[in-house]
């Protein structure tokens, strides 16, 4: 590797592994979780040069099957030791694509299973897909412990999610991969549903296509990209991958200034809205309990992508610690944005300049749901964020009259009311690392006798809990991120900000207390990285933004994180069925006062 901030490699992760390994954590007794870059301090990056020597180290979590103990430990790959190595007790690491798959293998064979499904009706157990998902910290046995929804495909092929089969939840030991106990609530029966949404298996005839859009760059791109480094225009960055968060966004700068150091996702909250016991246990940490790297798929030419496109590969560990690589994990391209400014002078006519954007993005199936990652910089400082969710809704057939915790679907089938909750991480660094985050919202003047005048109220927020803060319609509430030595800034725009709709003993509130609010100031803290906590598996309590912010730190003129909380609040359409249309959550971070003028002015006409 070359730069210290570089995804770790397939070698690296064998090393890693291998260092483990001859400690005695190896399979058929342990299984590792994550293996995981250790980033560098801030000032350790800020000085490498090309042609620097590079230490590199990895964090990797792992558990003993037997005993249930995880460990914790740091391993220099540079020189190939342990330095670092802890027991961290009660608590279970996030749940590995190994286990998910193992877990559907071993219950399709169980003989339980077959004879449960046998009084269904369901004579072929290859037709079904066994869905584990984690308990809280309300499992019903102790240990390693998941759930299981079971699904049955009408054919080969065919769409799994598309036939629940309700009433049947399966409990497993992890560790074991052994059946602890069928909760059988009785056989609701399949409807006759429309759940297929491939060709192969639909009868629905195709419409007439369009006609072909062709995008070319005869020049080519752009963008450079050199290893990991990217430029593109004024903005030179470099791209990241966690196995927890996926893609990551390092060190941006606008013509060498620093805009911010890292910028991702820490967390995705999924609770469903629906107390039956079809639902009840159903609130999934899509980066906690599974992880975003893990779940990235590789991405498609003329599908995922269009246009002239750069991809970055990317790898994670399996549960033996062996390398998985991600083939065009990442996508890089420019698109065309339409017009960036215009005006039309009564005398000189149309002045206009049109804008392009460069994107980053990378894909994530989570099982049933898939997320569409974007993150767009622009020609005139602005950064968005974008999510686009689709994928196939959970789904639920019910006797008599429909619950009223969803939307029917289809035939006697119902979709429940859900969240989605990210929390983005945004370590930004305006003009250098010292910044104050300011409330800034608009008010009426008072006393005006017109009742037309507005101004803007501007408050500093000195301390972690004057950080915690809520999005207001009514004001237009921002939050700008100033340098207090220069006066320069970046404004958070919130965007699709939901509430959580959670009574305070909720306990999906205890577990992820940090989705109450939309908006947490932290000063950096290289171990703060977990809104929810590190170990969400089975947990009882956030463990992360609460405890870090409860002391009350001062975030004034200081190296400030922002953990901006936004998401979908998902009431199911019809049109939401069998494959749902994208549904569409941004955010946006803007220049402000960080340029004297518009920075697109001296754009080409």
């Amino acid at each position: 590797m070359t730069h210290p901030l570089d995804p770790l490699s397939a070698d690296e992760i064998r090393a890693a592994a291998a260092i483990l390994r001859a400690e005695g954590v190896a399979r058929p007794d342990w299984r590792i979780a994550t293996i995981a870059l250790v980033e560098p301090r801030k000032d350790v990056v800020a000085g490498h040069r090309p042609g620097h020597s590079v230490l590199r180290e990895a964090a990797v979590t792992a558990w003993n099957l037997r005993e249930g103990t995880v460990i914790r430990a740091v391993v220099s790959l540079t020189g190939g030791s342990v330095l670092d190595w802890a027991i961290v007790p009660g608590v279970q690491p996030n749940v590995t694509v190994d286990e998910w798959h193992e877990c559907d293998a071993a219950m399709r064979a169980h003989p339980d299973v077959v004879a449960a499904l046998r009084g269904r009706g369901i004579d072929d157990p290859s037709l079904t897909l066994v869905d584990v998902w984690t308990y809280g910290a309300d499992a019903p046995y102790p240990g390693r412990v998941g759930w299981c929804d079971v699904w049955l495909r009408a054919a080969p092929g065919a769409n799994p999610y598309a036939h629940p089969v309700a009433g049947l939840k399966l409990i497993v030991d992890l560790n074991t991969m052994e059946l602890r106990e069928i909760v059988d609530r009785g056989d609701p029966g399949r409807p006759e549903v429309t759940g297929e949404y491939t060709a192969d298996h639909t009868d629905l005839p195709t419409r007439e296509p369009l006609r072909p859009l062709h995008i070319h760059q005869p020049d080519g791109p752009s963008f450079a990209l050199d290893g990991y480094g990217l430029t593109w225009a004024n903005w030179n960055l470099r791209v990241g991958f966690t196995p927890r968060e996926g893609l990551v966004l390092h060190q941006l700068r606008w013509d060498e200034r620093p805009v911010a150091h890292r910028l991702g996702f820490a967390e995705m909250v999924v609770p469903y809205r629906d107390p039956t016991p079809e639902h009840a246990d159903r609130t999934a940490f899509d980066i906690g309990e599974w992880g975003l790297g893990f779940m990235t798929t590789s991405l498609t030419l003329g599908c995922d992508c269009l246009g002239e496109i750069r991809y970055l590969d990317a790898c994670v560990n399996d549960s033996a610690g062996e390398p998985v690589e991600i083939p065009n994990a990442i996508c890089l391209h420019e698109e065309d944005d339409g017009v960036l400014w215009k005006h039309v002078d009564g005398e000189r006519g149309a002045e206009v300049r049109r804008s392009r954007r460069l994107v980053i993005s990378s894909h994530v199936t989570v099982a049933n749901y898939d997320y569409l990652i974007y993150w767009r910089l622009y020609l005139d400082g602005r950064i968005e964020c974008e999510v686009r969710a689709t994928g196939i809704m959970v789904t639920t057939p019910f006797v008599g009259e429909a619950p009223e915790y969803g939307t029917v679907v289809d035939t006697r089938t119902y979709a429940p009311i859900h969240q989605h909750f990210i929390v983005a991480r945004l370590d930004l660094d305006v003009d250098g690392e010292r910044n104050t985050v300011v409330m800034s919202e608009t008010e009426l003047v008072p006393d005006d006798p017109t009742g037309m005048g507005l101004r803007q109220r501007r408050v500093p927020l000195r301390t972690e809990q004057e950080g915690i803060q809520d999005v207001s319609w009514a004001t237009q509430r921002t939050w700008k991120v100033v340098n207090p030595e220069r006066g320069t800034a970046y404004t958070l725009v919130p965007g699709a900000a939901i509430p959580p709709l959670l009574p305070e003993h909720a306990p999906v509130l205890r577990r992820a207390r940090a989705i109450a609010h939309q908006l947490w100031v932290t000063p950096f803290a290289r171990d703060e990285q977990w809104p929810c906590g590190e170990f969400v598996v089975q947990s009882a309590e956030d463990t992360g933004l609460p405890e870090w912010t409860a002391e009350d730190r001062g975030i004034e003129n200081e190296d400030v994180v922002l953990w901006y909380v936004f998401g979908i609040h998902h009431v199911p359409r019809p049109e939401d069925w069998p494959v749902m249309p994208v549904d569409t959550v941004r955010f946006d971070l803007k220049p402000t006062g960080f340029f004297r003028s518009n920075p697109a002015l001296d754009l080409p006409g």
